[in-house]
């Protein structure tokens, strides 16, 4: 990216801001391309959990400004997953073995542990289009496509913005809609919600057969149709703001396959364990307000969400930035950039840690899945940027995240009070990005 000075594109940034909430990834309005002329941006991103996943992702962005401020905008994602991740059963104070997702072999999890599945890794190739077109003098429309590809998995969507200007452009206002269309393919198929995860010798004559009949189908799908409305507003020369409402709908195939839920008896020892089942339909909603104040040299993005949907899951989420230039200490235009993250989430209304044995019966939805359940978590990171050769920004970005799940009410029984079933989850990301 071309570097600016922070304050020519707040409001640019703050409109940016409008399109990620719809998934749209489109960065153009954000920057300065010249006329005609090719912009280039590059990231490498690195994540990894303690013990558990990491993740390696790099990005390209081409971005060209045509003479009649039309914009066209390429981005290309590729990235790797490897690692374990927990599967949704409790730890127990004897060693437990659970029979993999494709139904070829078993892993086991020693007393104690957290149940994690070893097998999780896969590949995605990602690529995102996006035009921009001025309609009139005081009308942007953008209009773009997305395509997804993992092993298992396939996304395909379409969105498209509308910007409408007025009051000699100090307001702006927008509206946004999106539409992907998913296909799950699972090694091994879709489970049936509620059916015991089958456990043996895989090499039995029997087992295909037995594994078969705890299968629904070899592939899902889902659709998600996001619709977005929002104002921006500059309210003086140094300070910008904007809110947003938010509303998807998600249909079809919701369940995480790979997810299981331990059934436990009156002394918290597991008895079996049983494939997770959620709605098939969820509504979410969020309302989103950001404000960026330009300072005498400093630039501060703050913001807060609030999430709900028909889960009873309800979210805070409050991001912040600092912009610090550093003069000619590291180069012109160079930068310092500290970043604070909060999230809290309250737990779906269908999610349990375990399941008693006696209440299984009747139940409709269950998932033990932590990430629908109760927890806090921040990130903490710091920035550095600089400009080279005169045009070319290089920026490196060092972060530490942390997951803290809890009981949401739920008390643990027998063993389990013994056990660590909300354990902690702990992470690094680091991120170069290189614009040219």
């Amino acid at each position: 990216m071309k570097s600016s000075t922070p304050n020519k594109n707040i409001k640019a940034a703050l409109t940016v801001a409008s399109a990620a909430l719809l998934g749209t990834s489109n960065t153009t309005q954000a920057q300065t391309a010249e006329e005609d002329s090719w912009q280039f941006d590059s990231a490498f991103l690195f994540y990894s959990e303690a013990d558990r996943v990491s993740a390696g992702e790099a990005i390209i962005n081409a971005q060209k400004m045509f003479d009649d401020e039309e914009i066209l905008n390429l981005k290309l994602t590729v990235d790797t997953l490897t690692g374990s991740s927990a599967n949704g059963a409790v730890a127990q104070p004897n060693v437990q073995t659970f029979t993999r997702p494709s139904g070829n072999g078993q892993y086991i999890t020693n007393e104690a542990d957290t149940p994690l599945d070893d097998t999780f890794k896969d590949t995605r190739v990602q690529l995102n289009t996006q035009w921009t077109k001025p309609l009139a003098s005081n009308y942007t429309l953008s209009v773009g496509g997305h395509l997804s590809k993992e092993y298992d998995y396939l996304s395909l969507g379409v969105n498209s913005n509308l910007a409408i200007d007025f009051d000699r452009k100090n307001s702006t206002f927008s509206t946004g809609f999106s539409y992907f269309y998913d296909t799950f393919a699972p090694e091994g198929g879709i489970p049936k919600p509620l059916v015991s995860m089958l456990i043996g010798d895989s090499d039995t004559p029997s087992w295909d057969v037995n594994f078969a009949q705890t299968r629904l189908t070899n592939d899902e799908i889902k659709t998600t149709t996001d619709i977005l409305f929002g104002f921006t507003q500059v309210i003086h020369r140094r300070m910008i703001m904007q809110l947003n409402y938010s509303y998807s709908m998600v249909e079809g195939y919701l369940s995480d396959p790979f997810k299981i839920v331990s059934v436990v008896n009156s002394s918290g020892l597991t008895q079996d364990n049983i494939y997770e089942s959620r709605p098939d339909s969820r509504v979410k909603q969020s309302l989103y307000a950001q404000s960026m104040y330009h300072f005498e040299s400093n630039v501060l993005d703050i913001s807060y969400r609030y999430m709900w949907d028909d889960w009873d899951i309800i979210s805070h989420t409050i991001d912040s930035r600092l912009r610090i230039p550093l003069g000619d200490i590291w180069g012109k235009d160079s930068f310092l950039q500290p970043h604070f993250r909060f999230y809290q989430q309250s737990a779906a209304e269908f999610y349990r840690p375990f399941i008693q044995e006696d209440n299984v019966n009747g139940i409709e939805y269950l998932s033990a899945d932590y990430r629908i359940g109760e927890m806090m978590a921040y990130t903490v990171g710091l920035k550095f940027g600089a400009v080279i050769n005169g045009k070319n920004e290089l920026s490196f970005r060092l972060e530490y995240y942390r997951q803290t799940p809890t009981d949401g009410g739920y008390e643990s029984i027998g063993v389990l009070s013994d056990l660590e079933l909300y354990p902690t989850i702990e992470a690094i990301i680091g991120q170069v990005t290189y614009s040219f």
